[in-house]
Parts: C-alpha cells; structure tokens; sequence
C-alpha cells in the first residue's frame, strides 16, 4: 500500500510558476513508477507526465512539453512537477498517482493522492 500527497498549488499569475511535491509513503516506493495526472471542471482526467521508477524514462503530454519538468528523489520518497510559463488553461486540481506497470499517462495507475489546486489566472 501507497498513500500519496500532494503540495505546491495555488493561485500564480499567467506566465508564473509552480513546483507541486508529491510524498509518498509506504512500501518500496523507489520501485513504483509516478505519473502527474490534472482535471479541470467538466473536462477529463488528462495525464501530463510520468517518471519511471529510476528517473530515466520521462514522458509529457504535448501541451506542457518544454515548460514542465517532472522529477525524482527517491532519498526523500518525493516526486516534483516543475511548471513554469503558467497559462489560464492549466488551471486544474492536479494528482499524482503511482504504478507498478509502464507508464503510458492511461488507467495503469493504481495508487492515488487527494489532488491540489492549480489556478492560473490574473
């Protein structure tokens, strides 16, 4: 079992940043692959990055592609999601889930957080 919670979001200004943390306890985290997932009101859930379980395989969904960066440190069982260049249209609940399958930003995710607000507005 995995219990997952995230910290960082806010209310930042068009063009802002934010660095949301994502702790997790439990077992072996290291071996779980971490993916950063957002939803926005009356949109679907959309997955924005995932990190494997050592850091080397890293994916994005276009849309954030060279103004988010997702990272690891398993020393402190945290995953980070830099966002810089903030726009409107990030405004979500943002959560973190974990797997131990591939990661392919889909369902594979089994393990959850409670979610944090991002608002990106003027």
């Amino acid at each position: 079992q995995l219990q997952l919670v995230e910290s960082g979001g806010g209310l930042v200004q068009p063009g802002g940043s934010l660095r949301l943390s994502c702790a997790i306890s439990g077992s072996s985290f290291n071996v779980y692959n971490i993916g950063w997932f957002r939803q926005a009101p009356g949109k679907e859930r959309e997955g924005v990055s995932c990190i494997s379980s050592g850091g080397k395989n890293i994916k994005y969904v276009d849309s954030v592609k060279g103004r988010f960066t997702i990272s690891r440190d398993n020393a402190k069982n945290t995953v980070y999601l830099q966002m810089n260049s903030l726009k409107p249209e990030d405004t979500a609940v943002y959560y973190c889930a974990a797997t131990l399958r591939v990661c392919q930003l889909g369902d594979e995710f089994r393990y959850w957080g409670q979610g944090t607000q991002v608002t990106v507005s003027s």
